[in-house]
């Protein structure tokens, strides 16, 4: 078996140096459980400052969770949720935001690059007030997408103008928010409440935690039942200091920031040796950390007989996709390349 690092997912990576400290030091003695330990209060401190504005924040395990929940809090069984055709909601998780919500309908919305338009959105919200049809209630979008590119602050204030005009909720899936953020070069809030965003799925796992994710609410009025359905779903952990150290660890002095920037640096050199390759075509603009190209099967074919396996499942299996992560470095980019310059 191949020893090179295929860049199959971030999620295969290690947890980054910071947090794995933080968490031996939530384990240095005993604490408060269910989330009464002072780092699971610590972390809405720390996310009320990055974000500029008083959240509320509760820690889960998965991003998936994460999603579920946060939909369930926003969306009625009788409701629908718009999102891209691509999004992880859409594709990936199992049916968890249909069955954590009761029975909500996903509205799937084509759109270039794997991100919807205001204009797009506006064209299919109807129904509302109407017994016969489910009830227009939230709109999901993924920053960084699945497709790898990223939202514009101008795009995410549009999608959200058209949403808030009917009524709807704005959730942002950011299972690679860090990703994005560096990429546009703004700060949290610009990238979220400052742009409309109602509820945020903010990601650590894919960034150099082990298992991190919260749920962040930048309007108390959406928060709801949401601690009840959290208790139900089995993501009020009785040791939630475990969870919460890890994104204290993630988030002192910039860590996860440049972590992302690692990530998107290796992502970008990757994607500049793929484009060069003959055979092989970019099937996105590459963004973030992940980079989706065109590549015959008879390269796939080759490089599976060598015991080199690619991720091409990935968008339904319309692309393949390789992810850089926190960890990359320089050398596995270019002994990437190398075998498959030869296998070219």
């Amino acid at each position: 078996m191949s020893t090179i690092n295929t860049f199959a997912s971030d999620n295969i990576s290690s947890a980054c140096p910071e947090v794995m400290d933080a968490l031996a030091k939530a384990n240095e003695a005993n604490s408060p459980s269910y989330g009464e330990d002072p780092w699971t209060k610590d972390l809405a401190t720390r996310l009320e400052e990055i974000f500029e504005t008083p959240v509320t924040v509760f820690p889960v395990t998965t991003g998936t969770a994460a999603n579920a929940l946060a939909l369930s809090t926003l969306t009625p069984a009788f409701g629908k949720i718009f999102c891209h055709e691509l999004a992880h909601i859409n594709t990936d998780e199992c049916g968890a935001p249909e069955m954590f919500t009761g029975g909500a309908k996903l509205i799937d919305m084509s759109g270039a690059n794997g991100r919807i338009t205001a204009k797009a959105l506006e064209d299919v919200i109807y129904g509302a007030g109407n017994v016969h049809h489910a009830q227009p209630a939230t709109v999901s979008i993924t920053q960084a997408c699945e497709s790898g590119t990223v939202y514009s602050l101008e795009e995410i204030q549009a999608i959200a103008a058209v949403a808030h005009s009917h009524g709807l909720s704005m959730h942002m899936d950011g299972a690679r928010f860090a990703n994005a953020l560096v990429t546009l070069d703004v700060t949290p809030a610009q990238m979220t409440w400052q742009a409309g965003i109602d509820v945020l799925s903010f990601g650590g796992t894919k960034n150099g935690c082990l298992a991190a994710e919260a749920v962040v609410f930048f309007r108390p009025e959406l928060v709801g039942d949401f601690p009840f359905l959290q208790k139900r779903a089995g993501q009020l952990l009785s040791k939630s200091r475990f969870i919460s150290s890890q994104f204290a660890g993630y988030l002192k002095d910039g860590t996860w920031l440049r972590n992302a920037r690692q990530a998107n640096a290796m992502a970008q050199r990757l994607s500049k040796g793929l484009a060069a390759l003959p055979g092989i075509e970019l099937a996105y603009p590459t963004q973030s950390n992940e980079v989706f190209v065109s590549m015959p099967a008879v390269l796939i074919e080759r490089l599976s007989a060598q015991g080199l396996s690619v991720n091409d499942e990935e968008l339904d299996g319309k692309a393949v996709r390789f992810v850089a992560a926190w960890n990359t470095p320089e050398s596995q980019v270019d002994d990437l390349l190398k075998v498959l310059a030869d296998h070219c």
